[in-house]
């Protein structure tokens, strides 16, 4: 139930009773005490209406002062408490004894911007245990408003509406507020990228929440990755456990794929090329993890690289691109960031598979770095390594479900197989289904690798949201209590 403040005023009846008459002595008493009686109303009503105000201003400041308060015991409490540490608050404390806290994460990704609303319970000595999620997400993308920045903050601002609704209000001050931007704004010119965030910034300002100088920011691709490993890890009990088994991820969007491991294998921290590697401290722990984006292997920077276009370029003279990867009889347009390419099959082409896996490994060729630890881990893909399951049937398309990394490439075969006599209402399903296939093995998975396929977990989004918000509040414990 929502908290909030509840005012009441109360109205005093005056009663007057009628008195027989009596002489002119009587009277003139009556009249001057009528008389003192308004005197003194007029006095005392004002005085008492600002009375009434002066408590209930300080009561205001009292609440927001203990919220924030409740913050930092949360985050920081007094020198040397810890995640694992119960810091005490009246604000933030539920009737068991845990203490509760919000985080709220936008996620403006390249086709729409998204408010994640987190309410967090931390049991006594133990790492915290999420209990709510609200979402809701909003078209277009902030990349959308590139040349008309202004527009942008009315969605930013229907989104904070949501997390205004669904956070009580003593706790405002002290939930931290962060956007982060993705692929969308990456790709955008520098110039225009800052303006929109810009933007966002003085919107969030003008918010209730906690916003520091750094709650707007472009997220690069090692960072999405490694929050997404936090987000599976964390919502499969993994983290609760030091030294404990963890998962690996595999996030495959649009733009860009990540993958992401806790390494247990010294090899495979000897032979990670620089940059593959990143330490992560959460919950006073610290993570060496394997972690690497590869910008333009996403699904679709990677089907106009097998068409044979380039990222953010119309096609010469417009001339269409020809693919051995779709049907010989198609022909259509295709858009991709802004561009729209005219593409076609390519003619008298026997098999469909053959030539197009040709083609994807031509893409792939030593753009992905291979080790052989990823055999022994357990992994979890999402994003659009799901999607393309679940549509030709792989998994349930509600409950996600696991297979084996060669299922894909079964799948690729029977649809580009059928896609030479029947075009479907997918042409680049063989495509991107061989795609897939291939990059998992570029990356050493083998064809009999089960993978586990989910958009949820314990009925919360696998996205790198809740990972990176809570990075977000760990890291602000980190600075107000440098020595924990």
């Amino acid at each position: 139930m929502k908290k909030g403040i509840r005012y009441e005023t109360s109205r005093k009846t005056s009663y007057i009773f009628q008195q027989p008459q009596h002489g002119p002595w009587q009277t003139r008493m009556r009249k001057i005490s009528n008389h003192g009686s308004l005197r003194v109303a007029k006095v005392a009503y004002p005085l008492g209406l600002c009375v009434g105000l002066f408590i209930y201003v300080a009561y205001i400041k009292w609440h927001r002062a203990t919220a924030t308060q409740a913050f930092f015991s949360i985050t920081r409490a007094a020198p040397g408490t810890r995640w694992g540490q119960q810091a005490h608050s009246p604000q933030g404390t539920a009737a068991d004894g845990h203490e509760v806290f919000y985080g709220i994460m936008f996620d403006a990704g390249s086709t729409g911007t998204r408010v994640h609303v987190f309410q967090f319970a931390r049991p006594p000595r133990e790492t915290p245990t999420l209990t709510h999620e609200t979402f809701k997400a909003l078209k277009p993308g902030l990349s959308a408003y590139a040349d008309d920045v202004e527009k942008s903050a009315q969605g930013i601002q229907e989104l904070l509406d949501v997390a205004k609704q669904d956070i009580p209000f003593d706790f405002w001050k002290a939930t931290p507020l962060v956007l982060k931007a993705t692929a969308g704004l990456r790709l955008l010119p520098g110039e225009k990228a800052q303006k929109l965030l810009q933007k966002v910034k003085e919107v969030f300002k003008a918010s209730p929440f906690l916003v520091g100088d750094d709650c707007v920011s472009i997220m690069n691709g090692t960072d999405e990755g490694v929050s997404a490993w936090i987000t599976v890890n964390f919502l499969t009990g993994s983290l609760k456990t030091p030294g404990g088994s963890s998962v690996g991820m595999l996030d495959l969007g649009g733009g860009s794929t990540q993958i992401a491991f806790l390494p247990r294998v010294e090899g495979t921290l000897q032979t990670s090329p620089p940059g593959y590697l990143t330490a992560l401290r959460m919950f006073n722990r610290t993570y060496k993890l394997y972690s690497y984006s590869y910008l333009g292997l996403g699904l679709m920077s990677a089907r106009l690289a097998i068409l044979g276009g380039v990222e953010g370029q119309p096609a010469k003279d417009g001339k269409e691109l020809v693919s051995p990867c779709l049907s010989p009889s198609f022909k259509g347009e295709w858009e991709h960031a802004e561009v729209t390419y005219r593409v076609s099959g390519q003619k008298a082409v026997a098999s469909l598979h053959e030539p197009c896996a040709a083609r994807v490994s031509e893409v792939l060729r030593n753009r992905v770095h291979r080790t052989e630890e990823v055999k022994h881990v357990d992994f979890y893909a999402f994003s659009y390594y799901y999607d393309l399951a679940a549509g030709v049937g792989l998994i349930d398309a509600e409950k996600g479900g696991s297979l084996v990394v060669g299922d894909f490439e079964i799948a690729a075969k029977y649809v580009c197989r059928t896609l030479e006599t029947q075009p479907q209402s997918s042409p680049f399903a063989c495509m991107d289904l061989t795609y897939v296939s291939l990059l998992l093995q570029e990356f050493g998975f083998p064809r009999s690798k089960v993978l586990k396929l989910t958009r949820k977990i314990d009925n919360v989004e696998t996205s790198w949201a809740l990972g990176a918000i809570f990075h977000y509040i760990d890291s602000l414990n980190r600075q107000k209590s440098p020595a924990s």
